[in-house]
């Protein structure tokens, strides 16, 4: 299904069992390609899986991908931009909201191009309490090292020129 330009939608992030993990409810899409879908948020609400909320503090630009199974969101705060990669399923849009499965593994990366890998525990905490397929763990650990590869070569979202340009675009879209 087809997002269009300036649509607001909500993202619904599900662990491997199929349950849900959490939800944003509002994302601004910027732009969708034929594998690649681009949202941005600011303030927005999330929602926990245990009823817990809270909202953003600050511009996040999100990438999603219907061939790579990671997302990335670039967050604009004052000292610069930091990412948050999750390794993830390729997302789907079912009419309802942007849906993916998280797979708990993530990847810090801050301003200087540093990262640090994150949840390594909660990974084969939950690959063991889940049951994860060997295919899908192949998957997830080759994702990591491309996601890894593309942080040290600085490929986009990472060179951070999109950043800026999608979120110019999203402050024209809500007037911000």
């Amino acid at each position: 299904m087809k997002l269009s330009t300036g649509m607001t939608v909500p993202i619904h992030s599900y662990k491997h069992d199929q349950k849900l993990h959490r939800i944003w409810k509002k994302a601004v899409v910027l732009e969708q390609t034929q594998h690649m879908l681009v949202t941005a948020n600011f303030r927005t609400r999330v929602i926990e899986c245990d009823g817990r909320s809270w909202h953003t503090k600050e511009p996040a630009i999100c990438y999603f991908y219907n061939d790579l199974w990671f997302n990335i969101i670039g967050m604009l705060k004052k000292d610069g931009v930091y990412f948050y990669c999750n390794l993830s399923s390729p997302y789907l849009y079912d009419g309802e909201a942007i849906k993916y499965i998280d797979y708990d593994l993530d990847i810090k990366v801050f301003p200087d191009g540093s990262y640090i890998l994150l949840d390594e525990r909660e990974y084969q905490e939950h690959s063991k309490m889940m049951d994860y397929p060997q295919d899908i763990m192949d998957i997830i650990i080759s994702q990591r090292e491309e996601l890894i590869r593309r942080i040290e070569h600085a490929e986009k979202p990472f060179c951070l020129s999109d950043i800026h340009h999608y979120y110019e675009q999203y402050k024209s879209l809500t007037k911000k």
